[in-house]
């Protein structure tokens, strides 16, 4: 089996950072060979599908005939070439950053002095996952959109350590390398994570951060609990429901994400099924577009970094919740309907400058720079206004 394409045109270098060693930013344009496809295809008509019992819906998990579905259309409707050309509509290019290759977008504003944002996926997302907020924000923003280490067009991770702390002094770099002295930076799923992190290690240069979670837990201490707001007390049974009936995955991803990754490398089917798990809805809160769904998936597909992606998990479990003070730049939050925003005291605890609590009764869903682009980038735009 050939490896996936990922070419990278017109290699003349391009040095930052003075033309230092190592610090190159290559051109990159996304080509996947038609052997690759056609291997897809392949795997795609000769599917062995699981058995599964008679109206049990999601119950027992994502439900045969939602993967059936999908499938029946990435083999006759779907159409990679067309979200590969959208994709390479925008400059791409690769750096070597602490070892590792990060991919990412990088559109400038016309506007010679707009602030840069970085802006962080997560998992199952992708870079896909920003597209719809591309157009809506340049006129403001120079974007910067890396893909996560280990994941897409980043390719596979090749050694330890690549959890949450260790992208987030990456993403420093990686805008000191493209110049950018003050910088905002955005993010959803891991990118809310990443980037509170992000605003610790770089704080001199981060203006602000943007989320659409804040992943502030409980302690153990009762005291937490005590008078806690109707909102928060809400929060917290959404979470606890997630912990009950959704929290497979992270608890795979954490403890052995190289036993699935062999079934995830080698089946198309079995990957759409894994990470449909959160891109499909059985409470029809998120009602995500196939092709959306099947571009993540397919970005995975082509670039085998199903197993690497898992290991993001597996370097946070690992790397253990250290004690830490409270962040102290500037963190905002708009949080949407159905997804897991937060808890606010418990936000207020680890962040010591939560300036904004934006939370939206309606429209509802994870993915909100994809269904709802106009609210969310209405949003970033209010909260960097006085933010630069």
């Amino acid at each position: 089996m050939e490896e996936p394409v990922l070419s990278e045109t017109n290699a003349t270098k391009l040095p930052a950072g003075g033309g230092v060693a190592g610090t190159e930013i290559r051109p990159f344009r996304i080509d996947i060979s038609q052997v690759e496809l056609d291997d897809l295809w392949s795997r795609l008509a000769r599917t062995r599908w699981p058995d599964e019992l008679p109206g049990v819906s999601w119950s027992y998990g994502v439900p045969r005939g939602y993967v059936q579905e999908l499938v029946d259309y990435w083999r006759k409707g779907y159409d990679w070439r067309a979200w590969e050309a959208r994709l390479n509509r925008y400059p791409q290019f690769t750096t070597t950053i602490d070892g590792q290759n990060i991919h990412f977008l990088h559109v400038r504003s016309p506007e010679p002095d707009a602030l840069p944002l970085i802006l962080t996926h997560g998992w199952p997302g992708s870079i896909v996952e920003y597209l719809e907020l591309i157009e809506r924000l340049t006129g403001a923003f120079h974007l910067v959109i890396p893909s996560l280490p280990g994941f897409g067009f980043s390719g596979p991770t090749r050694e330890r350590g690549w959890g949450t702390a260790r992208t987030a002094t990456a993403w420093a770099e990686l805008m000191r390398r493209l110049g950018y002295q003050r910088y905002g930076a955005v993010g959803n799923d891991a990118g809310s994570m990443i980037n509170p992190e992000l605003g610790r290690v770089d704080g001199a240069h981060v203006t602000a951060v943007h989320v659409t979670q804040i992943f502030s837990f409980p302690s153990g201490d009762p005291a937490e609990f005590e008078g806690m707001s109707t909102e928060d007390a809400a929060s917290m049974s959404k979470l606890q429901w997630f912990y009950e009936n959704k929290f497979s995955f992270n608890q795979v991803h954490s403890q052995q994400p190289q036993t699935l990754a062999h079934a995830l490398a080698d089946s198309p089917v079995g990957l759409l099924g894994w990470n449909g798990q959160l891109l499909g809805s059985d409470a029809g809160l998120q009602n995500l577009d196939d092709d959306f769904i099947l571009t993540n998936v397919a970005t995975y597909w082509f670039t085998n970094t199903a197993g690497s992606a898992m290991r993001f998990y597996y370097e946070d479990a690992k790397a253990g919740a250290a004690a830490r003070e409270p962040t102290t730049v500037p963190i905002g939050l708009a949080g949407f309907a159905g997804d897991f925003w937060g808890i606010r005291r418990l936000a207020e605890r680890d962040h010591r400058n939560l300036v904004q609590w934006h939370t939206y009764a309606e429209p509802g869903g994870h993915y909100a720079a994809h269904l709802f682009p106009d609210v969310l980038a209405e949003d970033i735009h209010g909260f960097f206004r006085d933010r630069r």
